[in-house]
């Protein structure tokens, strides 16, 4: 099976409050994710809940969702996929890991990453707009001890640099794969009817 892993464990320190929570459209910035991923070809979604993890949880407990806790969430980014990898069940095939605060990503490019999985037979499969690499990465399990033996200093990055040959790179028409929301800017950017 193929999990969604959404990472939900950061601190939002410069969005100045928890960005995750903030309105987007007529639910949460989170709940959009998790939507997304619920809408997907994604077998399973897994929260990865850290700062702010019962506020995040109560949003996301009706969705119908699985959750893990990264103690280690300040440590950043590839902390809290370790936290996601290491609770998944032994049979779980690849995670799509989704960051929480891409709620402008669509499902359709969740369901594009893993059709280049499950055709190409490569283990790492990342979706490019003209060019750039961006998420959600799928990452197979195969990788997962290498993946939690990683300094979490490194990120991700130091796999694909060990496997350059396992690397799937699929176009997919969306500059929403390179965004996010880190700062009341970027928040404030967003169109109207999006935010309250």
């Amino acid at each position: 099976m193929i999990w969604a892993v959404v990472l939900a464990a950061g601190e939002s320190r410069r969005m100045g409050t928890q960005k995750l929570l903030l309105p987007f459209g007529d639910t949460t910035v989170v709940t959009a994710v998790v939507r997304a991923a619920r809408a997907s070809r994604a077998g399973r979604t897994l929260v990865v809940l850290g700062a702010d993890r019962v506020a995040v949880r109560l949003e996301l407990e009706p969705r119908g969702v699985e959750f893990a806790v990264n103690e280690d969430y300040q440590l950043g980014m590839l902390s809290s996929v370790q936290a996601g990898l290491r609770a998944l069940p032994a049979n779980a095939d690849a995670a799509v890991i989704m960051l929480g605060d891409q709620p402008f990503l669509p499902s359709r490019v969740v369901d594009a990453v893993i059709g280049a999985y499950e055709a190409g037979g490569q283990g790492i499969v990342v979706p490019t707009f003209q060019g750039r690499r961006g998420h959600p990465v799928l990452i197979d399990l195969r990788y997962r001890d290498e993946v939690l033996a990683i300094d979490p200093a490194d990120g991700l990055r130091r796999l694909m640099r060990a496997h350059p040959g396992d690397i799937l790179e699929v176009e997919s028409g969306d500059a929403n794969i390179l965004r996010d929301l880190d700062t009341p800017e970027d928040y404030a950017g967003l169109p109207e009817g999006v935010k309250p």
